[in-house]
């Protein structure tokens, strides 16, 4: 059988698979910590890290060992058992974060879902709403998912376009506008779902001070304060979560990607007690969420993330990169923005052909709202290839 080259894989997919996706035309075979190879053994510095799901790296020789030896044991139990691993995640998410209650899905989606039911599953408990009109406030610009209730809340037109009739109980404001806010809640809101940065949105960081104005609304207004950190918590920032850099303390965490270090989906949800407390058995749940395997591979990116300071890692490189990226002098460059290992870099034009020209030298990241590199390394990157990474970006965008 001839070999297949990256055209042959292409043409391949092309032929069998669904056309909703627009990737870069590179192959990718292997990959070990920052770096990935194509079917054609050339090397790649990964800018985008699965969208901050392998802020671990790639291949963690660690979570790959806690993988496969709970693979050797068991996998999968549903939730009609328990099992030995679930009870040491909640344990450890709690300790690390402070919160009460875990409930463990699968993909960051099923977890917003989660959140959203909730929030109306406690409107209705504990605000005391009337039935069937709890209403949720949202950002425009936001991406939580894609499932039909959450593309009920998009303004991305082509999220919607076609997937009616929507799902109602929705409000939308403008994000970064705490003032917004306080003008779009009624007696029947009974949650705010925001991202403490936006990041398909272009890495939009909201003014200083933006969620302590927004926690303050919902206490006076006796309303659930719900962040996603799906792709800005664990680590991505340069803390923990990014609502910690305004000292917040939400009522609801939505966490995933690289909860599992990439090796495996997992999410999960965050609360209080009193909040998670409104389910009773039967209300929700997930074949697979909160499955053993899931534990094991969560439980050790969690301490790679810790034991090996990726946080720290990421505060003190993600400054040092910034840094060097903003002494580029490009005219197709109009604005450098970011914190910790995220950053994105909006341009005057169409950012794809970068991010193709880009590829060509070696380095892989993704344009987002058209006009926004965004550029998300491994937090496990060091000084040496961000030096290196920075001479590419010069060479491609001067």
């Amino acid at each position: 059988m001839t070999e297949m080259k990256t055209r042959d894989y292409i043409a391949l997919e092309d032929q069998y698979g669904a056309h909703n996706y627009h990737p870069l035309d590179v192959v990718v075979q292997s990959a070990e910590g920052v770096w990935v190879y194509d079917v054609e053994g050339k090397r790649y510095l990964d800018c985008l890290a699965a969208y901050s799901a392998v802020n671990q790296g790639h291949c963690h020789p660690r979570i790959l060992h806690a993988m496969v030896e709970q693979a050797r044991r068991v996998t999968l139990t549903s939730r009609a058992f328990r099992n030995d691993q679930l009870p040491l995640l909640c344990k450890d998410l709690h300790d690390l974060t402070g919160m009460d209650s875990v409930l463990p899905m699968n993909s960051g989606a099923e977890a917003v879902e989660t959140a959203l039911k909730t929030a109306r599953k406690w409107a209705y408990q504990v605000k005391g709403i009337a039935p069937g009109k709890a209403e949720i406030i949202a950002c425009s610009n936001n991406f939580h998912g894609r499932t039909i209730t959450i593309v009920s809340f998009s303004t991305e037109h082509q999220y919607r376009d076609g997937f009616g009739p929507f799902t109602p109980g929705f409000t939308i404001i403008p994000y970064g506008d705490a003032a917004a806010l306080r003008r779009a809640v009624t007696p029947d809101t009974c949650a705010f779902l925001v991202e403490p940065i936006q990041g398909e949105a272009g890495i939009i960081v909201p003014p200083d001070g933006y969620l302590r104005e927004c926690e303050a609304i919902c206490r006076e207004n006796k309303m659930l304060l719900i962040l996603d950190e799906i792709q800005s918590g664990l680590g991505r920032t340069g803390r923990l979560f990014a609502h910690e850099h305004d000292g917040v303390r939400p009522d609801m965490v939505i966490i995933g990607k690289a909860l599992s270090g990439g090796y495996y989906p997992v999410s999960a949800v965050l609360a209080p007690r009193d909040v998670l407390g409104v389910f009773k058995p039967g209300d929700h749940g997930s074949t697979f969420g909160g499955n053993p395997l899931a534990c094991a591979v969560a439980r050790a990116a969690l301490r790679v993330l810790t034991e090996e300071k990726l946080v720290e890692r990421s505060a003190e490189l993600g400054v040092y990169f910034l840094g060097r990226l903003k002494t580029l002098r490009s005219p197709h460059v109009v604005e450098m923005r970011g914190r910790g290992l995220w950053i994105g870099i909006e341009l005057s034009g169409p950012a794809r052909p970068f991010c193709e020209r880009l590829k060509e030298e070696g380095i892989l990241c993704k344009e987002t709202h058209d006009r926004v590199i965004r550029v998300a390394p491994p937090l496990v990157i060091t000084r040496e290839e961000i030096d290196w990474a920075c001479e590419k970006f010069r060479g491609v965008l001067q």
